[in-house]
């Protein structure tokens, strides 16, 4: 097995699809399909992910409470970021439709895209193809909304959040 020179932030995007997968049969192929990814990326993420003891050796199984762990305490650390310029894109953080049933914000927070229909402060997202992926996949594009909700949030959104992931990710 190869070292373990740190997380990156696709991993994060592989082990939610995982999830959403459940006891569905999937092949490495399947995920790099649908998150626009290459198989060898796939194959290295999920390497990453065993060291670290966010999926079972086989790489088959997430260890959703470990996960929900790092989401809660270490991915804005890890993976910060730091809103930019004002953009069209796919909304996400605060701006997802989901999200805004919980948090009302003046901001609005989008993932850059040329064609997103929503103006808004731009938010990296987690890879540069994550967008295509959340198109295709509504429950993917709504944890990692949240996910953005945690890397920009105050203390009071970041709960929700929290929350919310607990209930899909536990």
């Amino acid at each position: 097995m190869r070292s373990h020179n740190g997380m990156r932030p696709q991993d994060i995007v592989i082990l939610l699809k995982v999830i959403i997968y459940g006891e569905h049969p999937w092949q490495n192929k399947d995920l790099a399909s649908e998150l626009f990814l290459s198989p060898a990326e796939i194959s290295l993420s999920l390497q990453r992910s065993a060291v670290a003891g966010l999926i079972n050796p086989e790489k088959r199984r997430v260890h959703r409470q470990t996960l929900m762990e790092f989401i809660e305490y270490g991915l804005h650390v890890v993976f910060p970021v730091i809103p930019g310029g004002i953009v069209n894109g796919l909304p996400t953080a605060h701006s997802h439709p989901f999200i805004q049933q919980f948090i009302k914000s003046e901001r609005a927070y989008v993932w850059p895209d040329a064609m997103g229909k929503v103006i808004g402060e731009s938010i990296l997202p987690l890879y540069d193809n994550v967008t295509h992926a959340a198109a295709k996949d509504d429950d993917l594009y709504k944890m990692l909304a949240l996910i953005d909700v945690i890397r920009v949030g105050k203390t009071r959104e970041l709960k929700i959040a929290i929350e919310e992931l607990h209930r899909i990710i536990l």
